[in-house]
């Protein structure tokens, strides 16, 4: 999902272990540098993915992974979004303000930045829409997939 090899085997292992692990451990069990594995989990941790929990009679950190594969790929896709779409979104709006008002740029300049902003829109829209469903009805539209088309309007059934 767009991060590095040893953010992505951290995440993997605190995913499956099924309990907290200690950076130590973490470290030892992928044979990664403790400063990657420190680096890499304030990513996760960053991304929402990964949370310090407290072990009763030990005072290292101890952390987990989010085992709610919903949550998980919800988050991770919040986040890709964030970081990739919403400033796509806010250059197009600038570059389309300022084409609208230069000249020098032509119809059909103007006119491809319109659309590309607008389907980004739609696009930004419809993923609000699919984050506010419960879940059971998401899980029933990802099972109808493409099928969910035959009902609209104009479909041949």
């Amino acid at each position: 999902w767009g991060v590095n090899r040893s953010v992505a085997q951290i995440h993997a292992l605190l995913y499956l272990s099924g309990r907290p692990l200690t950076a130590e451990d973490i470290s030892d069990a992928l044979g990664i540098a403790r400063s990657n594995v420190s680096n890499s989990l304030k990513e996760l941790m960053g991304w929402n993915l990964v949370r310090r929990v407290p072990i009763l009679g030990d005072r290292r950190d101890h952390f987990e992974a989010e085992s709610d594969i919903w949550e998980l790929v919800t988050r991770i896709a919040i986040g890709r979004k964030a970081r990739e779409i919403d400033p796509v979104m806010d250059m197009l709006r600038t570059a389309l303000r300022e084409a609208e008002s230069d000249r020098r740029i032509g119809h059909e300049t103007r006119k491809r930045l319109a659309e590309m902003l607008d389907f980004t829109s739609s696009a930004d829209r419809w993923f609000q829409q699919i984050l506010g469903l419960p879940r059971g009805k998401l899980k029933t539209l990802m099972k109808l997939g493409g099928k969910v088309a035959q009902i609209l309007p104009g479909s041949k059934r």
